[in-house]
């Protein structure tokens, strides 16, 4: 196989270890920085434990591009992604750009048409409106 083809996300072609590796959404990642920079400032007498730049700007990104503040959110949007038989990357996508429509789902992350799964255009759109649904009641 060459090497386009073994990356071709259209396919879910991504690699073995992108495929098995957890992915986290941006809210997801917002929710750990945001506690562990709590953590940090709990314990600021301490001059060694000074958040770096390199954390500060990732927190200001991830909190910026989450589309999910809500913890209880959080976990519904992965639950409900979940329940669809979504690849790690899929899930992830989704749960980061929201799209609104199934044309949108399907030029975002075209695999979830392409693999022999039962994710017809219906149930593309009840999923979506149950994202819509948690986003609408955050």
């Amino acid at each position: 196989m060459s090497l386009e083809e073994e990356e071709n996300a259209a396919e879910l072609k991504i690699g073995d270890e992108f495929l098995k590796a957890k992915c986290l959404m941006n809210s997801e990642v917002s929710l750990i920085l945001e506690h562990k920079y709590e953590q940090i400032q709990q314990m600021s007498d301490d001059p060694s434990n000074q958040v770096s730049q390199v954390f500060e700007k990732s927190l200001q990104y991830v909190k910026r591009f989450s589309r999910y503040k809500n913890p209880d959110a959080v976990r519904q949007v992965r639950e409900i992604l979940s329940r669809y038989q979504l690849a790690e990357f899929e899930l992830c996508v989704l749960g980061n750009l929201c799209p609104e429509t199934v044309e949108e789902a399907i030029a975002m992350v075209p695999s979830i048409k392409n693999r022999g799964r039962m994710l017809d255009e219906e149930a593309i759109e009840k999923m979506l409106n149950d994202l819509s649904l948690i986003k609408k009641f955050e």
